[in-house]
């Protein structure tokens, strides 16, 4: 029995690990052996290539170059179309935001929660000839962007203290936001349904982020637009009333029946 436990113990360790070793390569983005992986991620080597291996054997690692670096492997793709088949938010998400994207010709994006970072899960760019660095699947400091502040906002004060690392208050420009007016910013988001402001990250764009709601209310995703600067805040509240249209819909196929009391309603109000 002791034996079988284990096996089981051994089983479920070996596999956190090679999640460990793919969320590693992911926020990466690049290939590494097998050796820079174990270092990074403070594991026995041995381990590692016993991992490696056998990931490559499942197709889930692939080699990359002939000096032994490894990356992310197809079998990921199919078993992320598959998911993307499945699960409705992303399909209903990817469908509404090409039509913001269309629409207003701006940069669209949906955004979600990874732990204690936030990433852009989805976007479709504009049409005019315009970039952000923020990549799809890149950790970014919860602070640092508008989304952030509705993300968290069902969250206590305190529970939102505990959540971000304190070296994620630094921002881009070295200054640093006192984590009480992140509060604030976090309660005002969360009375007015909606966040803007020009970005931290890039000086020259403007942010809109409205929250998707599941039934709690819980902010599970946010809908927004990335523009520059000055068109950004030229076109607010048309741009926040497009924003808003999608991000009820969508509430509303996640069982969250919005009342007048709700923040999305008090926000359409406004807009």
């Amino acid at each position: 029995m002791d034996e079988a436990v284990d096996t089981i113990n051994r089983r479920a360790r070996g596999l956190d690990r090679a999640f460990e070793i793919l969320d590693f390569l992911r926020h990466q983005r690049q290939p590494m052996r097998p050796n820079e992986i174990a270092q990074h991620i403070g594991a026995p080597r041995s381990s590692v290539y016993e991992l490696v291996n056998l990931l490559i054997r499942q197709g889930v690692l692939e080699y990359r170059g002939d000096d032994g670096r490894v990356f992310l492997g197809r079998k990921l793709y199919f078993l992320g179309t598959a998911y993307a088949e499945q699960f409705d938010l992303m399909r209903e998400c990817d469908r509404l935001l090409a039509r913001i994207a269309e629409e207003t010709r701006e940069t669209a994006q949906m955004c979600l929660l990874e732990g204690n970072k936030y990433l852009v899960a989805l976007m479709k760019e504009g049409m005019r000839p315009f970039r952000i660095s923020t990549n799809v699947g890149e950790p970014v400091a919860i602070p640092w962007t508008a989304s952030g502040r509705l993300l968290v906002a069902h969250m206590s004060d305190q529970e939102i203290i505990d959540l971000i690392p304190p070296a994620d208050f630094t921002l881009p420009d070295g200054s640093k936001l006192a984590t009480s007016e992140f509060i604030r910013q976090v309660r005002d988001a969360e009375k007015d349904g909606f966040f803007t402001f020009n970005s931290i990250v890039d000086s020259f764009t403007h942010c809109l982020a409205v929250p998707v709601f599941e039934p709690g209310p819980v902010c599970i995703a946010t809908l927004c637009l990335v523009t520059p600067k000055e068109d950004g805040i030229r076109n607010r509240d048309g741009y926040l009333g497009r924003l808003l249209a999608a991000a009820s819909e969508l509430s509303e196929k996640l069982g969250y029946a919005a009342s007048s009391n709700a923040p999305m309603a008090r926000v359409g109000a406004q807009v």
